[in-house]
């Protein structure tokens, strides 16, 4: 234990013996006061000392920094413009001073591998909490790694009911993130509905600051096959808007296997937003294949460039446009280049 944990922990101690000590020695409203004088002392101690070192759910540990956010979105993200249109906005509304949130924001995302879910989700992490992803405040649940057995979804969801909400309790501004929905049993996350919901606690607790992020490959295959009929039809990518995906991807994660099929969070509408993650094109992995170059500090020509495409990048067969595992292989395409 750190030398601030033990200090903060001694403090409480005695000033909680002073207070038993001389409960006897004063008068109920003088002992009134002593009390909030102490409560007070205790928390200009946390605030103070304490949570100038250690994460606290305050906002030096929790800044909200949705500027870097935008700024790292806009220059690390390629060919996702509806990812940016509406992330930006949800999280800038939530994490407002005058925000009135009666509930979580609840937010849903869906795509093919290796279009950006999993870094989309890292940065709002990174963004929102002063450590990141190791946030003390950030949680983060991984398909069958962590449910892996249909058959004891009830004790799945007995366990997530419990430390969702021992979470929220210790963090209002808690993070919560389920990646690989669709490898995840069906039923586990009914246990959420309940508590990601309007009102959701009658003990105290907090739950309209907390954030959940679903990322499934659920649709993936949808949302490309759709997009390829619209810019078939004359329609840019970058014309496309949430309204082209959101319906169909409500109705896909509800009827196909996974986390969410069949559940009562889709019945009950307390997911806010359906996040349509677009297939990548040749022009999106060359941006990714750039990046992943330049952070070795490397220059790649084009002949390289195009081996790379050439060898290891596979497109669909119903259009031939979108990159079938998008940027997700090319870490180590571009390793192996480089030595």
């Amino acid at each position: 234990m750190s030398f601030f944990n033990v200090l903060y922990k001694s403090c409480i101690l005695c000033l909680s013996l002073i207070c038993l000590v001389t409960v006897e020695a004063f008068e109920p409203l003088t002992m009134g006061a002593a009390a909030i004088g102490i409560g007070a002392g205790l928390t200009y101690f946390k605030g103070y000392t304490y949570c100038r070192y250690y994460e606290c759910c305050d906002d030096r540990s929790i800044p909200g920094n949705i500027h870097a956010l935008k700024e790292s979105l806009k220059y690390r993200l390629y060919g996702q413009h509806i990812v940016t249109q509406h992330i930006i906005p949800a999280l800038t509304a939530h994490f407002s001073s005058q925000s009135r949130s009666r509930k979580p924001l609840v937010i849903s995302f869906h795509g093919q591998p290796g279009t950006g879910k999993n870094f989309v989700a890292e940065q709002i992490a990174q963004a929102l909490y002063l450590e990141g992803s190791k946030s003390g405040y950030v949680s983060k649940y991984l398909g069958q790694a962590d449910f892996p057995m249909a058959s004891h979804v009830d004790v799945y969801k007995a366990r997530l009911n419990y430390e969702v909400r021992k979470k929220l309790q210790d963090c209002p501004r808690s993070l919560f993130i389920f990646d690989e929905v669709d490898k995840m049993p069906s039923g586990v996350f009914d246990t959420l509905t309940s508590l990601v919901d309007y009102n959701a606690f009658n003990d105290g607790t907090d739950n309209t600051k907390a954030i959940f992020i679903f990322l499934s490959n659920t649709a993936g295959v949808h949302i490309a096959d759709h997009l390829g009929n619209l810019m078939k039809g004359g329609k840019l990518r970058e014309d496309t808007r949430l309204s082209d995906f959101e319906p169909l991807l409500k109705k896909a994660a509800y009827n196909m296997d996974g986390g969410l099929k069949k559940t009562t969070m889709i019945e009950s509408h307390v997911i806010d937003h359906y996040i349509p993650f677009l297939p990548m094109e040749k022009v999106h992995v060359v941006k990714c294949l750039e990046a992943e170059f330049n952070r070795w500090d490397r220059r790649p020509n084009k002949a390289i460039i195009e081996d790379i495409l050439a060898n290891s990048i596979s497109y669909d067969r119903n259009h031939g446009l979108f990159a079938i595992s998008g940027c997700k292989t090319l870490e180590k395409k571009v390793s192996m280049a480089i030595n």
